[in-house]
């Protein structure tokens, strides 16, 4: 790895090659997304039924999460474990075993193996070697947490269990989107976005921002720097909530046709209407309005990532609630009146970075610390998780 030094300044200068060099990424791939973190995988009700399964990753490594025949949840690393092969290529489904197109290897929902063509040869020629043990060439497994209906993975046997691992702070805003309600799934939105991982991440910690690039929250009280508002971080930097409540819309005549896309039914205690939590390495839970999703981060190499938005409500909204979800969620996604700015934004973003690695972007706003703040001008949310970022990574 090409050595990386750090600008003396600290986490209020981010350098750009954290953005654009391999040798990070993978290194990023190993110890973060590899390493002891629990990554968001699915939702519950995604899979309600045994045979269920989705196709997700967690970092690059495409992954299956199935509900197995007694009802436990499986993360199952989607390669054969003969040749590598990705076995399941369907988004999701339902089916009583895994089967490998390229040989026909045959594994249980468990990922035990349990068929391998011609294993005895044929005719008395070929096949596998005397010592060759089924029991010991089944798939990949990682690790499973489960809290109210959402499901997260880890390839590490060390990392700590998923409420220390969010911390009382952060649980405790975590529950108050998944109280213990049943999850309804009510559908998926995908993108490519051609900017690293990483800034996808900065964007959901800068209350700076959105008071300044998404015109349309400005202008109807959505998202404003006079809102009431609140940053707070875990005592790690890795995870944080941003938190805001609604404002006056902008004088000047701007008016919507269908007032209804904004109006907001409370369903929360306290008086919030945004709460956006992060959580390293991999999701941002997002709360605008009635609107709910998770959106799961999948790297794709240094300058590249997708987003997969997950949108849900509870199994006990009415029908009219369920609309009103659906009709918020225009805010959001690769086409929502107000998330494309930031696609927009993050290729510029990356398209800047990538010119000159020496170089390095400023991060000073709300000053130089990474302590909670009760408004919106600070970044100190950023400079938190580069903090944990580099204690992970060793620079």
């Amino acid at each position: 790895m090409t050595e990386r030094r750090w600008p003396d300044a600290g986490v209020s200068r981010i350098p750009y090659w954290v953005y654009t060099d391999p040798d990070v990424y993978r290194l990023e791939q190993e110890r973060i997304f590899q390493g002891p973190s629990w990554s968001y995988v699915a939702l519950a009700c995604e899979i309600p039924n045994p045979g269920d399964f989705v196709r997700t990753s967690v970092g690059e490594t495409p992954v299956v999460v199935v509900r197995d025949r007694g009802g436990e949840v499986r993360c199952l690393v989607n390669r054969c474990a003969h040749r590598g092969a990705m076995f399941c290529r369907e988004p999701y489904g339902n089916t009583p075993k895994f089967q490998c197109p390229y040989h026909q290897w045959t594994y249980t929902l468990e990922g035990q193996l349990i068929g391998v063509p011609f294993e005895k040869g044929r005719d008395g020629q070929g096949g596998m070697p005397a010592d060759f043990d089924v029991a010991c060439n089944g798939l990949e497994t990682l690790r499973v947490a489960e809290r109210h209906g959402v499901l997260f993975a880890s390839f590490s046997d060390d990392v700590e269990p998923f409420e220390d691992y969010l911390g009382e702070e952060m649980l405790g805003w975590f529950d108050r989107v998944f109280d213990g309600r049943e999850l309804r799934l009510l559908g998926y939105l995908r993108q490519r976005l051609p900017c690293n991982w990483k800034l996808m991440f900065e964007n959901i910690k800068d209350p700076y921002h959105a008071t300044l690039l998404h015109v349309f929250l400005v202008t109807f009280g959505l998202f404003r720097a006079d809102n009431p508002s609140a940053t707070k971080m875990d005592k790690t930097g890795r995870h944080s909530v941003l938190v805001s409540q609604r404002g006056k819309t902008l004088e000047g005549g701007l008016t919507l046709n269908d007032a209804s896309l904004l109006t907001p039914v409370k369903e929360f205690a306290g008086d919030a209407t945004v709460v956006m939590q992060t959580l390293w390495p991999n999701l941002i839970v997002q709360q605008q309005s009635n609107t709910l999703a998770m959106r799961q981060m999948v790297p794709r190499g240094p300058s590249a990532h997708d987003l997969h938005w997950t949108f849900f409500g509870y199994a006990d909204d009415t029908e009219e609630m369920t609309t009103i979800r659906l009709r918020q969620a225009n805010l959001m996604g690769p086409a929502g009146f107000v998330s494309i700015d930031d696609g927009e934004v993050m290729r510029l973003s990356q398209d800047g970075v990538s010119v000159d690695a020496r170089r390095a972007g400023v991060a000073e706003m709300g000053g130089h610390g990474t302590e909670d703040a009760d408004h919106m001008l600070t970044e100190g949310a950023i400079r938190a998780f580069y903090e944990h970022y580099r204690e992970v990574l060793g620079l």
